[in-house]
This record gives C-alpha cells, sequence and structure tokens, in this order.
C-alpha cells in the first residue's frame, strides 16, 4: 500500500480550516445580529400597534351594542347624577367587558366628554382626562397617552345613535407596561432564536471544517499548489506510464507516456470500464498486484503493477504503473532467432560430421563405390535439414528459419512437413513480426506434439502460402489438442499450460501477441480445430491471415 507523502506543514500561521470557521462564524454573527437587531428595534412599535387595535377592537364591540346606544343617548349633558352611573347598567357592562378581556380600563363618555362609565367610580360624571376631539368627530382614534389611570395604548370608537349622529365614544385602554413586558419577551425569544441558529452555525462550520481538512489531508493551498505542481512536474517526466483510480473506479491522473502506452484518451472522469484497457490490466485496478503483469495494448507489451494507496486510513484509489516491454520483447524474439539459426547450425554441424565419418570409413576400406554413391545421396537431399518442399519458399528468411525450425523439431523427434499447397515468392514487409507469429505457432505445435520416451515420433506440418500481399499460414500437429474449454483462450494474455516462473510477466504472451500482430493490418489469427477433429494429425489446427506482410515477387 501507498501512503501519503505530504510535505512538513508549516507553522506560525491559522490553516485554512481555522479561518474558513471563523469567517463563517463572523458571517453568521453579524447576519444574525442585522436580521434580529431589526426585528428587535420594530417589535415595539408593532407590538404597540398590535395591542392598540386590540384595544379598538373592544372599543367597536361595545360601541356597536344596541343596549349602550340606547342607555348612552338617554345619559347626555354636563350634570349628571354619579350616584345613579355607579349603579347604572353601563358602567356595569363596562367593568364586565374590562375584566373579561384583560384590558386596564373600559370608559364611556356621552357626547359632551363626560364619564357615564369608569373602572374608578368617583370619577363618574366628570370630564375625561384626554382630548376626545377627533373621536367625537366620528374618526377612530389609536394612540398613546397618559390619562388618570396612567400611561396606556388606547383605542377610541364613536357611539351613533340610530339617526347615525355622534352621542359619545368608548374608550379602552391597555397599559404600556404589559406591552412592555410582551416586548422584552418576544425579544428574549428572538435572542434565543438567534443563540440557536448561531449554535448551529458554528456546528455546522465546524463540520464542514473538519471535512475540508479531510478532503484535502490537512494540507493548506499553497502547500496543495506546491504538492500538485511537483506531482505533475514528477508523473510527467516518468519514462513509465502512470495511471490512478478514485475509491469509485474513475480516471483521476493518467501522464503523457501512459496516454500513449495504453492508448487512453479518454478525458479525466471516466470509467474505467470505458477507457479501451486490456482484460488483465482492468483487473489490476480492481486488486493490487505487486509483481509485475505481462498484458498486450494493440502492438505493445507492457508489463504492469498495481498498488492501492491510502492516506489517512482512507481509501485513495489504485495506482497503476506501466512499463513498455515492447522493444525487449523485439529483441527477445531476434535472440531467438539467431540461436535457433545458431541451435540449427550446431544440429547440421553434427550432422555433416556423422556423414563424413561414415565417408572417411568408406574410403579407409577401399570402398570408393559406395563412397561416390553416398555423396551422391548427400547432394541430392533437398533442404539442409530434409524438408520436403522447402523449394517452395523463395523468401530468404523463411526458407532459412523453416529449415532451422525442422532441424529443432528433428531434434525433438517430432517430423516437422510442409503442406502441398506451400508458395512463397514474394519477400517479407516485416521479417521479424513474420517469423513472430510463424514461430510462436511452429514452437507450441512441437511442444504439443513431442512424444514421450516410448512414443511414436510426433509430426507437425506447416502450410504457407502468398496470396497477392496477404500471407497465409497454418499449422497443425499430432499433439493432444487444446486443454481449455474454451479454444479461444489461448489467445488471453496470460492463459498457458506451461510453468511461467521466473519470467517477468509469466507465460502466455505468444499466441496473444501472435494474434494483435496479425489483426494489426486487418488479419486474424484463429484456432480452426481444437483437437480432436477433422484435422488428420488430430491435434490442434491454427489458421493465421497477415495482410500487407509479403511484396509480390518478380516473375522469373
Amino acid at each position: 500500500m501507498l501512503h501519503d507523502a505530504r510535505p512538513a506543514p508549516r507553522t506560525g500561521r491559522v490553516s485554512l480550516g481555522m479561518q474558513i470557521l471563523l469567517l463563517q462564524i463572523a458571517v453568521l454573527a453579524v447576519s444574525l445580529g442585522v436580521g434580529f437587531g431589526w426585528h428587535i428595534s420594530t417589535v415595539d412599535d408593532s407590538l404597540r400597534d398590535e395591542y392598540a387595535q386590540r384595544a379598538l377592537a373592544v372599543s367597536r364591540a361595545v360601541a356597536d351594542d344596541p343596549d349602550v346606544r340606547i342607555l348612552l343617548s338617554q345619559l347626555q349633558g354636563t350634570r349628571l347624577d354619579a350616584a345613579a352611573l355607579r349603579s347604572g347598567t353601563l358602567q356595569r357592562e363596562a367593568v364586565a367587558v374590562a375584566q373579561r378581556t384583560g384590558v386596564l380600563f373600559v370608559v364611556i363618555a356621552n357626547r359632551d366628554g363626560i364619564r357615564v362609565a369608569h373602572p374608578e367610580p368617583d370619577r363618574l360624571g366628570q370630564h375625561v382626562s384626554t382630548d376626545a376631539g377627533d373621536v367625537l368627530s366620528g374618526d377612530d382614534v389609536v394612540d398613546t397617552d397618559r390619562g388618570t389611570l396612567g400611561e396606556s395604548v388606547r383605542g377610541k370608537a364613536a357611539v351613533r345613535d340610530a339617526d347615525g349622529r355622534v352621542i359619545g365614544f368608548v374608550s379602552t385602554g391597555i397599559s404600556t407596561e404589559r406591552v412592555r413586558a410582551a416586548t422584552w419577551r418576544d425579544i428574549r425569544i428572538v435572542v434565543g432564536l438567534a443563540g440557536v441558529a448561531l449554535a448551529i452555525g458554528i456546528v455546522g462550520s465546524g463540520l464542514l471544517a473538519r471535512r475540508w481538512r479531510r478532503l484535502t489531508l490537512g494540507l493548506q493551498p499553497d502547500e496543495l499548489v506546491d504538492l500538485v505542481g511537483q506531482q505533475r512536474a514528477v508523473l510527467h517526466a516518468l519514462a513509465d506510464g502512470v495511471l490512478a483510480t478514485d475509491e469509485t473506479g474513475r480516471l483521476r491522473m493518467i501522464n503523457d507516456h501512459g496516454r500513449r502506452l495504453l492508448g487512453v484518451e479518454a478525458p479525466l472522469g471516466t470509467d474505467v470500464d470505458d477507457l479501451g484497457l486490456p482484460d488483465r490490466l482492468r483487473a489490476l485496478l480492481r486488486n493490487e498486484q505487486h509483481s509485475p503483469v505481462s498484458a498486450t495494448v494493440g502492438d505493445r507489451i507492457v508489463l504492469a503493477t498495481s498498488r492501492r494507496i491510502e492516506a489517512d486510513h482512507r481509501d485513495l484509489g489504485m495506482l497503476l504503473s506501466v512499463i513498455d516491454r515492447t522493444d525487449v520483447e523485439e529483441l527477445t524474439r531476434e535472440l531467438g532467432s539467431v540461436r535457433t539459426m545458431s541451435e540449427a547450425l550446431r544440429a547440421q554441424r553434427h550432422e555433416t560430421a556423422n556423414r563424413f565419418h561414415v565417408l572417411a570409413g568408406l574410403l579407409r576400406q577401399g570402398d570408393v563405390d559406395e563412397a561416390s554413391d553416398y555423396l551422391a545421396e548427400i547432394a541430392g537431399t533437398r533442404g539442409r535439414a530434409g524438408v520436403a518442399g522447402l523449394d517452395n519458399v523463395q523468401e530468404p528468411h523463411l526458407h532459412a528459419f523453416l529449415d532451422a525450425k525442422a532441424t529443432l523439431a528433428r531434434e525433438r523427434r517430432v517430423q516437422l512437413t510442409l503442406g502441398p499447397q506451400t508458395w512463397v515468392d514474394g519477400d517479407l514487409v516485416d521479417p521479424v513480426a513474420a517469423t513472430t507469429v510463424i514461430g510462436n505457432l511452429i514452437d507450441n505445435a512441437v511442444d504439443a506434439a513431442a512424444p514421450a520416451l516410448d512414443a511414436e515420433d510426433g509430426r507437425v506440418d506447416v502450410e504457407l502460402l502468398g496470396d497477392g500481399s496477404t500471407l497465409w499460414v497454418t499449422v497443425a500437429d499430432s499433439g493432444a489438442g487444446i486443454a481449455f474449454d474454451r479454444p479461444d483462450d489461448v489467445f488471453v494474455d496470460g492463459m498457458t499450460s506451461k510453468d511461467g516462473t521466473g519470467i517477468p510477466g509469466g507465460r502466455g504472451m505468444g499466441l496473444a501477441l501472435a494474434r494483435q500482430l496479425c489483426r494489426r493490418d486487418g488479419g486474424d489469427l484463429t484456432v480452426a480445430d481444437s483437437g480432436g477433429g477433422s484435422s488428420d494429425l488430430g491435434g490442434a489446427v491454427f489458421v493465421a491471415e497477415m495482410r500487407h506482410a509479403v511484396s509480390e515477387g518478380v516473375e522469373q
């Protein structure tokens, strides 16, 4: 697992998370202060108006009472009997209304402003203490005033007789002390709500700052800028391809070499399954693999490893590292061809030495005629390995290559023969690619046909046909056939029945690469028979179509 390599934190400054927290708290405090301050500044006026309207509603209700109108119309003038007023119906009605509604007072006065109902009986028959001109003119009055019962919020409504004339008024008052108490109660509620809102905002800001630290791995902005710049410079300078995905399997980073090696053109954020990667590489992005695994991408061979990235015990995704192995593989194939030729020469040298020993023995014994016949037999052999029909392969690379493969096959007790339709008279456009495909097919066929110690010799049939610029190759063997349930699995990277211990990336790349080389120019490599079918030899049959592989020869 890879762990984060973060730069050392810089001391002596407030972290970005703390700055965000303090800024958010300040913004919340100012916003709440302005909003609730405005509300508090208007709450007294709002409550005064609300209580005044309530008092006016009470006055209107009393003034609209028919009994009040009739009784008040009978109590006009300035000289009224106070004793009669104290025991009068209007006095009892006003007191009862005040008690029911909880107001400070309900006062009823006639057209001359003389009280006919008052909470204090001693003030009955006296002139009201406040100006009543507006209400006696027929207008409703809402105000705050101080009278005999103290300061109060008042609502005054005119009383009219049946003809609509003003015959007096009703004044209802609510103590300003009650208004102030309600105001302070409202302010305390508002301040409490503001405190709760501020506390919630602080908690939310703290959680946001914590999430910010978690997302940025505790790094400050300048540290993030430095780290991103350094990583970008390093990643794009690497000779290896590097690809990183997040924990959800989406592409988060890929350097230029990685795009070139893997053929990835998709933008960042693309799902791994949509990148067009081979199955083997997609599997590495699901499960980390520290040992190199080989895979074919297009016409290239790569070695890849993957590691899971973790930081602060949190899964950050997978990192895929890719190394180009194509050049090494090409050198390996070329060296393999040289080794094949060398081994063929060694086998032929050994065979030639044996022939000279026979010839020398015949001459020492004086059997000149037998020696002459033996020389004629040797000179008449077709091909250095005795491959019948090899003269039909006039392409020099294939001629020498098949002759060498036949020699090596014979050492493993496998007879390599050429099919009757074999004919190639042009030159190979890419000898390395062609010999890679044919060599892989022949080597696998020889391995399959090689007999046990007490078994009969094996056989491999090869047929090559040049059709214009296309080279057709058919290879059949006498082996046991393909062991996989699905024959096409032999073309999957890493699928092999051979031991790959000690080989970087493992075995199982030969046929996969051969198919890639065939498909590069529009051809293909297929399994014509997996074994036990129509093949005369009883083993597997492979057919390769290599387009643009041969330049057409010149007629002789």
